[in-house]
């Protein structure tokens, strides 16, 4: 079970460095970090993994100089749960968000944790930039391409991240995007509803079954 911890620290150089020495020593794994802040002092998010003893883990952080403060918090899979990242048009993503939040808010009465995350561009590069960018965001389980045209380095781009195991929507749209997506659906609001069902425990719908198939 992962247990994360809100840090409050003392901006000076080796801080980082004490506060995972102390998490190393109780053979705890940190698997996400995030720095928030910036002047005399900053806040750490950590999320760890095998912790056997939390309040004694913080009661020895504690005691560190470069600690000002501490305390336990939910993880953001806790809160926030899977995301769906939409990418592409604004009018385009914003027809898609409708299903898609639509779809969510549905499973989350049901005890679902799923996340609606936008952005609307511009661009091939800028675009296929964003695309990549997809499987280095935590939690993202899929993601939805909306646009009119998309093909060439976006098209690259989504080959790299179906290796590291992110799923692809996408709108039925000119260029070779829609060949090389899971799954192709032509009307926004139905492809923003059956990406959050394919990722959605609460919801029988396996997106492997139709892969190649377009609607």
């Amino acid at each position: 079970m992962k247990r994360a911890i809100w840090i409050e620290l003392k901006n000076v150089v080796g801080a980082l460095n004490d506060v995972s020495g102390i998490i190393a020593s109780h053979e705890a794994n940190i698997s996400y970090i995030e720095e928030i802040g910036e002047g005399g002092t900053v806040h750490l998010y950590l999320e760890m993994e095998g912790v056997t003893d939390l309040d004694r883990l913080i009661s020895d952080l504690n005691k560190l100089d470069v600690v000002v403060s501490i305390k336990t918090v939910p993880t953001f899979y806790q809160v926030y749960g899977k995301r769906v990242i939409i990418i592409g048009g604004g009018a385009q993503v914003a027809e898609v968000a409708k299903g898609a939040i639509s779809e969510a808010d549905r499973h989350n009465i049901r005890g679902e944790k799923i996340s609606v995350d936008t952005i609307p561009l511009v661009g091939e590069k800028e675009i296929a930039e964003a695309v990549r960018a997809v499987a280095r965001l935590p939690r993202a389980k899929i993601l939805i391409l909306a646009g009119s045209l998309m093909g060439g380095e976006i098209t690259k781009a989504v080959k790299e991240i179906q290796k590291e195991g992110v799923k692809i929507v996408s709108l039925n749209m000119a260029g070779s995007v829609p060949e090389a997506v899971d799954l192709v659906v032509s009307d926004p609001i139905q492809a923003g509803v059956m990406a959050v069902m394919a990722i959605a425990d609460t919801a029988k719908f396996d997106i492997e079954q139709q892969r190649d198939k377009h609607y």
